[in-house]
């Protein structure tokens, strides 16, 4: 998605650039690793994580002053691939 230089976003990761508290945060619930592969749900679970998010109701993962949200869910071996940005309003 371009958030990093090329090369860059594993140690980005690792240094915990994205992490609570800063500018860009990725996966305030943890990820998907543990949910399993219900298919369909997982881009679901996203979609609830931001919308918690952007109503303020994330608990302990509450990004302050959240405005929008990011999910990107990859279908298959990538044949179907989904982006979908979402607003507070």
């Amino acid at each position: 998605l371009g958030f990093f230089e090329r090369g860059k976003a594993g140690k980005a990761v690792l240094e915990g650039q994205v992490a609570l508290g800063n500018r860009l945060v990725v996966n305030t619930s943890g990820g998907l690793k543990a949910r399993g592969h219900p298919i369909g749900a997982t881009g679901v679970a996203q979609i609830v994580e931001i919308t918690e998010q952007l109503r303020g109701s994330a608990d302990k993962r509450q990004v302050d002053g959240a405005k929008y949200g990011l999910a990107q869910s990859v279908g298959g071996i990538g044949s179907a691939v989904t982006v979908s940005i979402l607003e507070a309003i």
